[in-house]
């Protein structure tokens, strides 16, 4: 799965790397512990108008600012989406709270790392001889650095859900949220070293795009059915691994563990934890 991840990424830097469309109101804080709930950005396709005689409408991508844990049209609460963060590549295009989505409003959302925390193995003592305790790591691609580097972009999915209450008071009742999809980790005995390590690591990968896949996954266009959805997302969790092969993990401090932490430090590496698990 992917509960935390870290954006602190200079606007107009994203907004290049995802080919997007220049948007100078556009204001995106950094965010080292980026939990469910939080406002976070994404990558989506438009589909333009098109004239007499311009053949298919243009499509730009912009970035928007969106609510993390999707909410469904249908949700009668705002809370529903703080379990919505993740979905699950395998049920999506069935999951009552996905499938309109995945047919017709897929995103791509940007991180620099994510964190995912290890638990003990079976009887494994920590260094005061207790039963241990979870493992914060650091999993980020190679060459990335504090806010420079590659980004990660994740197969997201997002949708529009009107507040009730906000309507009432004469608000904007519209609510963007966003999910980001997940795949069964790599097999944690592949060749591949990180590989590896992602397969000991946790059991769900978060679904990164590869490159030649993006404007597919990105198309602004209403998938035909469920099948369709499923063929789409299916070439791109098997690209996914390929992706992966470029990550590295680094065990952090537990700090991360709380929300109210926040800075570059949560991302330091920590001594005297084995940074491969294999």
């Amino acid at each position: 799965m992917c509960g935390r991840y870290v954006m602190a990424r200079a606007t107009g830097d994203l907004v290049a790397r995802g080919g997007a469309e220049p948007d100078e109101e556009l204001v995106l804080r950094e965010n080292w512990n980026v939990a469910p709930t939080a406002e976070v950005p994404i990558l989506v396709a438009h589909a333009g108008n098109a004239g007499a005689g311009d053949g298919d409408a243009a499509v730009t991508r912009r970035i928007h600012v969106a609510r993390w844990g999707l909410v469904p049209p249908w949700a009668k609460e705002l809370s529903v989406g703080s379990r919505a963060f993740n979905a699950r590549s395998e049920t999506v295009a069935q999951k009552p709270t996905f499938r309109a989505a995945v047919r017709a409003r897929r995103c791509a959302v940007p991180v620099e790392g994510y964190y995912e925390w290890k638990a003990p193995d079976p009887g494994q003592k920590g260094a005061d001889g207790k039963a241990a305790k979870k493992q914060p790591y650091y999993v980020h691609p190679a060459g990335a650095g504090d806010g420079e580097g590659p980004v990660i972009w994740f197969a997201g999915l997002y949708e529009w859900w009107k507040d009730p209450e906000a309507q009432a008071r004469g608000e904007d009742p519209w609510v963007l949220s966003c999910s980001i999809l997940t795949c069964a980790s790599p097999d944690p005995e592949d060749d591949d070293g990180t590989l590896a390590s992602l397969g000991r690591l946790h059991d769900r990968l978060p679904v990164p795009l590869d490159e030649s896949l993006m404007a597919d996954w990105l198309e602004p266009v209403k998938l035909a059915s469920a099948e369709e959805a499923e063929d789409l997302v299916g070439r791109v969790v098997e690209r996914a691994e390929s992706v992966a092969r470029g990550w590295r993990l680094r065990p952090v401090g537990t700090a991360v563990g709380n929300v109210r932490n926040n800075g570059p430090e949560l991302i330091r590496p920590q001594g005297g934890v084995q940074e491969r698990l294999v």
